[in-house]
């Protein structure tokens, strides 16, 4: 009989665990309260107090009641139209089905595909321009797993120019989770996690687009030095040419999909668009796109209805977990520190251990936190859900801002990618070029050492600015 080889359970699984311990956790544990105005987000520790007076959560609930057994179905129906459950996951559905139907169009490939045949015969900025590109994929669309089919393509044309299987990996997968860790405006992780912890979507964007220019410039100096190193050793004049080229379709799809950015950009900025408005625009978004695909024949109308399920899809799991996690939350009691809760005793105690360092070594420990987490739930969404109902008040608590918290989940969740084992998409892209992990590892520990060095030096800087 085989060893069956180990697996890292499915956030999913991780989450029903956690409900069936938050269940039991809600049993013993005396319920507390924060002493200060509703919804505030300046708690002391010194306002608790624990209630006496409480009913512990029921296996199975009946009228209404939040159980064990109805965790997932009241995380569903919880919150409104602004926050979580419904309303983010509302927003992942619509936003993961317009970009099922933009990325269906293949002009985005298509796009990248013509800036490689164009710039592979200009050496000197072909490296430097595809990490750029790259990089911005994973800020502005959380690009990730779309690299395992441009290392493919990549693969063989950095072998004719001289490269290894390393540099194709920089250039498509590092360099587009770089883009994801710093991003301003990636509506699959940002944008949930700010929701989740109840601050304007997309606000902040300024201290991140400079972290994206710092960390992009970073990873694009590492990867010219390897390169340049590799190629050393290997020169070659051969070329693989490539007969991609933009049609007039894929031309117009592309200008609509960068003015729909410009359009959110503008929304948030200029009219503090929220959940609601930012659905709309990714949906229009998404019709334009289909309309355009329809009159140049590149898609029916069918097709892109189709691929607006199939991206809508592919996120179904996400939007659950935002719900399975709302759910456990309920169990503890609710997220309102005003109101009596079994969570608000598990703050207390977790603030009151953490609260001997300064705020600043706090929140560099919600960086380590997020950093180590993410080995076993890799999903940016996944991750949102499960760890910013937690740490979104113990922040409050900790006086470290709402802001300074995501940006500890997202640099945490975004740069780690590059190394753990559990993320498919990096073991898909590895697999591609026929490389090893152990190998892999052995090659980017140091600089994923130096991006978390570098990822501390932020949150060190967002405290010390007040990074609201």
């Amino acid at each position: 009989m085989k060893n069956k080889q180990f697996a890292m359970p499915d956030a999913s699984i991780i989450l029903l665990c956690v409900a069936v311990i938050a269940y039991f956790a809600s049993l013993f544990i005396t319920p507390g309260v924060f002493n200060a105005e509703k919804d505030s987000h300046s708690v002391e520790l010194s306002q608790y107090q624990t209630v006496s007076d409480h009913t512990p959560p029921a296996l199975f609930a009946e009228g209404g009641d939040i159980g064990l057994a109805n965790v997932l179905f009241e995380g569903l129906v919880s919150g409104d139209k602004y926050g979580a459950a419904i309303g983010v996951m509302a927003f992942i559905l619509i936003t993961g089905g317009a970009f099922g139907i933009i990325l269906k169009t293949g002009a985005i490939n298509n796009g990248i595909m013509a800036l490689i045949n164009k710039t592979q015969h200009i050496e000197w900025v072909f490296i430097p321009l595809l990490f750029i590109l790259f990089s911005l994929g994973g800020a502005v669309f959380g690009m990730g797993e779309e690299a395992i089919a441009f290392c493919i393509v990549l693969f063989p044309i950095m072998k004719q120019l001289g490269y290894d299987a390393k540099v194709t990996v920089l250039t498509t997968y590092v360099a587009t989770q770089i883009g994801f860790a710093t991003s301003w405006m990636n509506p699959f992780s940002i944008a949930i996690a700010q929701s989740i912890a109840e601050i304007p979507v997309f606000s902040g964007a300024g201290f991140r687009m400079f972290a994206w220019l710092v960390f992009t410039s970073f990873g694009l100096l590492f990867t010219i030095k390897y390169a340049n190193s590799i190629r050393a050793t290997k020169q070659t004049n051969q070329h693989q040419d490539s007969s991609i080229s933009l049609d007039t379709a894929d031309k117009l799809i592309l200008l609509t999909f960068i003015a729909g950015i410009v359009w959110v950009i503008w929304g948030v900025m200029a009219r503090q668009y929220y959940i609601p408005e930012l659905a709309a625009q990714f949906f229009c978004l998404g019709i334009a796109c289909a309309v355009i695909a329809g009159l140049f024949k590149k898609q029916t109308a069918n097709e892109s209805a189709n691929a607006f399920k199939e991206g809508a899809q592919e996120l179904l799991p996400a939007a659950l977990l935002v719900a399975l996690a709302k759910g456990v939350i309920l169990i503890l009691g609710g997220s309102d520190l005003t109101s009596p809760s079994t969570l608000n005793t598990v703050l207390y105690y977790s603030a009151s251990s953490i609260s001997v360092v300064p705020d600043y070594i706090a929140a560099w420990g919600m960086l380590l936190f997020q950093s180590v987490f993410n080995f076993f739930v890799s999903s940016g969404s996944g991750q949102a859900a499960i760890t910013m109902p937690l740490m979104s008040p113990l922040g409050d608590l900790l006086n470290i801002s709402r802001q300074i918290v995501v940006l500890a989940f997202q640099l945490g969740d975004g740069l780690t990618n590059i190394f753990i084992p559990t993320s498919a998409s990096l073991i898909g892209c590895l697999g591609i070029v026929k490389l090893d992990w152990s190998e892999w590892a052995g090659f980017i520990w140091r600089f994923t050492l130096a991006l978390f060095g570098l990822a501390s030096c932020f949150i060190f800087l967002a405290h010390f600015i007040n990074y609201q």
